[in-house]
Protein backbone atom coordinates (compact mmCIF):
# COMPACT_ATOMS: atom_id res chain seq x y z
CA UNK A 1 0.00 0.00 0.00
CA UNK A 2 1.17 3.29 -1.11
CA UNK A 3 2.47 5.78 2.26
CA UNK A 4 2.35 9.43 2.13
CA UNK A 5 2.69 12.22 4.51
CA UNK A 6 0.81 15.34 5.48
CA UNK A 7 2.35 18.10 7.12
CA UNK A 8 -0.45 20.41 8.18
CA UNK A 9 0.46 24.11 9.18
CA UNK A 10 -2.04 25.53 11.66
CA UNK A 11 -2.30 29.42 12.80
CA UNK A 12 -2.58 28.58 16.54
CA UNK A 13 0.56 28.00 18.68
CA UNK A 14 -0.59 29.13 22.46
CA UNK A 15 -3.44 27.00 23.31
CA UNK A 16 -2.11 23.73 24.04
CA UNK A 17 -5.99 22.13 24.38
CA UNK A 18 -6.07 23.08 20.70
CA UNK A 19 -3.44 20.48 19.66
CA UNK A 20 -5.17 17.95 21.75
CA UNK A 21 -7.90 18.88 19.84
CA UNK A 22 -6.42 18.30 16.51
CA UNK A 23 -4.90 15.15 17.49
CA UNK A 24 -8.18 13.54 18.27
CA UNK A 25 -9.49 15.01 14.93
CA UNK A 26 -7.43 12.57 13.75
CA UNK A 27 -7.34 9.69 15.24
CA UNK A 28 -10.81 8.02 13.77
CA UNK A 29 -9.33 8.15 9.97
CA UNK A 30 -6.63 5.85 11.06
CA UNK A 31 -3.83 7.95 10.08
CA UNK A 32 -0.77 7.95 12.40
CA UNK A 33 0.49 11.19 14.24
CA UNK A 34 4.04 10.85 14.28
CA UNK A 35 4.71 14.39 15.76
CA UNK A 36 3.20 18.11 16.82
CA UNK A 37 5.02 21.19 17.59
CA UNK A 38 4.08 24.42 18.39
CA UNK A 39 5.52 28.12 18.61
CA UNK A 40 4.19 31.45 20.38
CA UNK A 41 6.19 33.74 18.57
CA UNK A 42 5.27 32.24 14.86
CA UNK A 43 1.32 31.84 16.78
CA UNK A 44 1.50 28.68 14.69
CA UNK A 45 1.51 24.17 15.34
CA UNK A 46 2.50 22.12 12.75
CA UNK A 47 1.63 17.90 12.94
CA UNK A 48 3.30 15.39 10.67
CA UNK A 49 0.79 12.74 9.72
CA UNK A 50 1.42 9.91 8.15
CA UNK A 51 -1.06 6.65 6.51
CA UNK A 52 -2.39 5.41 3.46
CA UNK A 53 -4.03 7.80 0.89
CA UNK A 54 -7.42 7.89 2.26
CA UNK A 55 -6.33 8.16 5.76
CA UNK A 56 -4.17 11.19 5.21
CA UNK A 57 -7.11 12.57 3.16
CA UNK A 58 -9.40 11.90 5.74
CA UNK A 59 -7.56 13.64 8.50
CA UNK A 60 -6.78 16.77 6.26
CA UNK A 61 -10.16 17.25 6.07
CA UNK A 62 -10.96 16.94 9.70
CA UNK A 63 -7.66 19.40 10.54
CA UNK A 64 -9.72 21.81 8.48
CA UNK A 65 -13.27 21.15 10.56
CA UNK A 66 -11.46 21.66 13.91
CA UNK A 67 -9.34 25.03 12.82
CA UNK A 68 -12.42 26.64 10.83
CA UNK A 69 -14.00 25.85 14.34
CA UNK A 70 -11.44 27.10 16.75
CA UNK A 71 -9.19 29.61 15.08
CA UNK A 72 -10.34 32.85 14.21
CA UNK A 73 -8.05 34.76 11.86
CA UNK A 74 -9.24 38.13 12.27
CA UNK A 75 -8.04 37.91 15.66
CA UNK A 76 -4.96 36.35 14.51
CA UNK A 77 -1.63 37.91 15.46
CA UNK A 78 1.95 36.11 14.69
CA UNK A 79 5.06 36.79 13.18
CA UNK A 80 4.78 33.93 10.18
CA UNK A 81 2.52 34.61 7.11
CA UNK A 82 -0.54 32.98 6.86
CA UNK A 83 -3.76 33.05 4.53
CA UNK A 84 -5.51 30.35 6.55
CA UNK A 85 -6.59 28.53 9.61
CA UNK A 86 -5.00 25.57 8.53
CA UNK A 87 -2.76 27.13 6.41
CA UNK A 88 -0.51 24.90 4.94
CA UNK A 89 -1.42 21.45 3.81
CA UNK A 90 1.03 19.23 2.07
CA UNK A 91 0.65 15.98 0.51
CA UNK A 92 4.50 13.97 0.73
CA UNK A 93 4.58 11.21 -1.26
CA UNK A 94 6.57 8.13 1.10
CA UNK A 95 6.95 4.51 0.23
CA UNK A 96 5.49 3.43 -2.71
CA UNK A 97 3.67 6.58 -3.64
CA UNK A 98 4.52 9.00 -6.25
CA UNK A 99 4.24 12.75 -6.17
CA UNK A 100 1.60 12.71 -9.05
CA UNK A 101 -0.17 10.84 -6.34
CA UNK A 102 0.48 12.71 -3.66
CA UNK A 103 -0.87 15.76 -6.33
CA UNK A 104 -4.23 13.68 -6.98
CA UNK A 105 -5.18 13.19 -2.86
CA UNK A 106 -4.09 17.15 -2.64
CA UNK A 107 -7.14 17.73 -4.83
CA UNK A 108 -9.07 14.83 -3.38
CA UNK A 109 -8.85 17.36 -0.27
CA UNK A 110 -9.34 20.35 -1.24
CA UNK A 111 -12.66 19.28 -2.91
CA UNK A 112 -13.58 17.56 0.11
CA UNK A 113 -12.87 20.94 2.53
CA UNK A 114 -14.73 22.86 0.65
CA UNK A 115 -17.65 20.98 0.13
CA UNK A 116 -17.98 20.54 3.87
CA UNK A 117 -16.95 23.37 5.26
CA UNK A 118 -16.74 26.34 2.67
CA UNK A 119 -13.21 27.22 2.92
CA UNK A 120 -11.63 27.97 -0.53
CA UNK A 121 -8.50 26.12 -1.46
CA UNK A 122 -5.84 26.83 -3.78
CA UNK A 123 -3.06 24.37 -5.33
CA UNK A 124 0.92 25.20 -5.12
CA UNK A 125 4.13 22.70 -5.70
CA UNK A 126 3.36 19.89 -7.83
CA UNK A 127 -0.48 20.04 -7.25
CA UNK A 128 -1.05 23.56 -8.96
CA UNK A 129 -2.88 23.87 -11.52
CA UNK A 130 -1.31 27.50 -12.64
CA UNK A 131 2.08 28.06 -12.81
CA UNK A 132 2.18 31.20 -11.34
CA UNK A 133 0.62 29.51 -8.07
CA UNK A 134 3.45 26.60 -7.76
CA UNK A 135 5.66 28.44 -5.59
CA UNK A 136 4.15 29.06 -1.88
CA UNK A 137 4.94 32.45 -1.32
CA UNK A 138 3.72 33.67 -4.15
CA UNK A 139 0.39 31.82 -3.15
CA UNK A 140 0.36 33.35 0.57
CA UNK A 141 1.62 37.15 -0.58
CA UNK A 142 -0.55 39.94 1.09
CA UNK A 143 -1.76 37.15 3.70
CA UNK A 144 -5.25 36.63 5.27
CA UNK A 145 -5.84 40.55 5.34
CA UNK A 146 -5.61 40.79 1.66
CA UNK A 147 -7.49 38.21 0.15
CA UNK A 148 -10.22 39.83 -0.59
CA UNK A 149 -8.56 42.04 -2.59
CA UNK A 150 -6.39 39.98 -4.57
CA UNK A 151 -9.00 37.58 -5.26
CA UNK A 152 -10.80 40.27 -6.97
CA UNK A 153 -8.00 39.88 -9.86
CA UNK A 154 -9.38 36.89 -11.75
CA UNK A 155 -6.14 36.07 -12.06
CA UNK A 156 -6.82 34.97 -8.62
CA UNK A 157 -9.57 32.78 -8.04
CA UNK A 158 -9.71 30.21 -6.25
CA UNK A 159 -8.61 26.21 -7.30
CA UNK A 160 -11.29 25.30 -4.95
CA UNK A 161 -14.91 27.69 -4.44
CA UNK A 162 -16.45 30.73 -5.35
CA UNK A 163 -15.27 33.09 -2.73
CA UNK A 164 -12.36 34.35 -2.05
CA UNK A 165 -11.37 33.54 1.70
CA UNK A 166 -14.04 31.84 4.73
CA UNK A 167 -14.72 34.97 7.03
CA UNK A 168 -12.40 33.65 9.64
CA UNK A 169 -10.54 30.56 8.55
CA UNK A 170 -9.38 32.68 5.46
CA UNK A 171 -8.66 30.29 2.49
CA UNK A 172 -5.78 26.99 2.53
CA UNK A 173 -2.48 26.12 0.27
CA UNK A 174 -3.33 22.72 -0.21
CA UNK A 175 -0.04 21.24 -2.55
CA UNK A 176 2.10 18.24 -3.03
CA UNK A 177 5.79 17.85 -2.71
CA UNK A 178 8.78 15.76 -1.72
CA UNK A 179 10.21 15.87 1.75
CA UNK A 180 11.56 18.87 3.07
CA UNK A 181 13.27 19.88 6.51
CA UNK A 182 12.28 22.67 8.34
CA UNK A 183 14.67 23.92 10.61
CA UNK A 184 15.21 27.26 12.20
CA UNK A 185 18.69 29.50 13.67
CA UNK A 186 18.08 31.86 16.47
CA UNK A 187 20.60 34.42 16.50
CA UNK A 188 21.93 36.54 19.54
CA UNK A 189 20.53 39.99 18.44
CA UNK A 190 17.11 42.07 17.90
CA UNK A 191 18.72 43.02 14.67
CA UNK A 192 16.28 42.33 11.93
CA UNK A 193 17.57 43.76 9.11
CA UNK A 194 20.83 42.17 9.87
CA UNK A 195 19.12 38.58 9.93
CA UNK A 196 17.03 39.65 6.61
CA UNK A 197 20.05 40.32 4.79
CA UNK A 198 22.01 36.69 6.00
CA UNK A 199 17.99 34.91 4.48
CA UNK A 200 18.70 36.69 1.21
CA UNK A 201 22.61 35.55 1.36
CA UNK A 202 21.89 31.97 1.67
CA UNK A 203 18.39 31.91 -0.05
CA UNK A 204 18.35 30.27 -3.48
CA UNK A 205 15.45 32.67 -5.05
CA UNK A 206 18.04 35.36 -4.40
CA UNK A 207 21.68 33.27 -5.86
CA UNK A 208 22.02 31.19 -2.44
CA UNK A 209 22.15 27.35 -1.84
CA UNK A 210 19.93 24.92 -4.01
CA UNK A 211 17.03 23.87 -2.68
CA UNK A 212 17.15 26.38 0.48
CA UNK A 213 14.31 29.47 1.09
CA UNK A 214 14.28 31.43 3.74
CA UNK A 215 13.10 34.31 6.03
CA UNK A 216 13.86 35.80 9.16
CA UNK A 217 11.36 36.90 11.57
CA UNK A 218 11.79 38.34 15.36
CA UNK A 219 11.34 36.76 18.57
CA UNK A 220 10.64 37.73 22.11
CA UNK A 221 13.60 38.36 24.63
CA UNK A 222 15.37 40.54 22.06
CA UNK A 223 16.43 37.62 19.26
CA UNK A 224 15.80 37.29 15.95
CA UNK A 225 15.02 34.08 14.25
CA UNK A 226 16.91 33.00 10.17
CA UNK A 227 13.77 30.34 9.41
CA UNK A 228 14.52 27.71 6.72
CA UNK A 229 13.46 25.14 4.40
CA UNK A 230 15.56 22.48 2.98
CA UNK A 231 14.31 21.34 -0.10
CA UNK A 232 17.33 19.01 -0.96
CA UNK A 233 19.14 18.07 2.37
CA UNK A 234 21.68 15.81 0.16
CA UNK A 235 22.77 19.21 -2.17
CA UNK A 236 22.62 21.54 0.54
CA UNK A 237 23.31 19.45 3.84
CA UNK A 238 22.28 21.14 7.15
CA UNK A 239 25.43 21.65 8.98
CA UNK A 240 26.69 23.65 5.72
CA UNK A 241 23.77 26.28 6.19
CA UNK A 242 24.05 26.26 9.97
CA UNK A 243 27.89 27.24 9.10
CA UNK A 244 27.52 29.55 6.72
CA UNK A 245 24.59 31.46 8.70
CA UNK A 246 27.15 31.61 11.61
CA UNK A 247 29.99 32.96 9.32
CA UNK A 248 27.29 35.47 8.00
CA UNK A 249 26.12 36.50 11.57
CA UNK A 250 30.14 36.81 12.69
CA UNK A 251 30.63 39.35 10.25
CA UNK A 252 28.11 41.25 11.91
CA UNK A 253 29.27 40.73 15.54
CA UNK A 254 26.32 38.20 16.42
CA UNK A 255 26.64 34.74 17.37
CA UNK A 256 24.95 31.89 16.96
CA UNK A 257 22.31 30.75 19.97
CA UNK A 258 20.61 27.49 19.01
CA UNK A 259 18.99 25.90 16.05
CA UNK A 260 15.53 24.02 15.75
CA UNK A 261 14.31 21.28 13.83
CA UNK A 262 10.22 22.02 13.47
CA UNK A 263 8.52 18.81 12.73
CA UNK A 264 10.66 15.39 11.26
CA UNK A 265 13.72 15.21 10.01
CA UNK A 266 14.93 11.99 6.77
CA UNK A 267 17.29 10.04 9.06
CA UNK A 268 20.37 10.15 6.51
CA UNK A 269 20.51 14.06 6.92
CA UNK A 270 20.90 13.51 10.92
CA UNK A 271 23.59 11.16 9.75
CA UNK A 272 25.18 13.38 7.43
CA UNK A 273 24.91 16.54 10.45
CA UNK A 274 26.56 14.14 13.07
CA UNK A 275 29.62 12.83 10.93
CA UNK A 276 30.39 16.49 9.68
CA UNK A 277 30.38 17.94 13.42
CA UNK A 278 32.01 14.07 14.81
CA UNK A 279 34.76 14.42 11.63
CA UNK A 280 33.70 10.39 10.77
CA UNK A 281 32.82 8.64 8.05
CA UNK A 282 29.71 6.99 7.62
CA UNK A 283 29.16 3.89 5.52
Amino acid sequence: MPLFEIVPNLSEGRDPSFLDAAAAAVEPSGARLLHRTSDADHHRSVLTIAGSGDQVVDAAVALAGVAAERIDLRRHRGVHPRIGALDVLPFVPLAGASLDEAAALAHRAGSAIWQRYRIPSFYYGAAARHEGRRALPAVRRGEFEGLEERFADPAWKPDEGDVARHESAGAIAIGARDVLIAFNVELASDDLAAARAIARTIRERDGGLRGLRALAFPLKGGRVQVSLNVTQAVATPLYLVVQLIARLAAERGIEVVRSELVGCVPRAAVEATAAYYLGVTTL
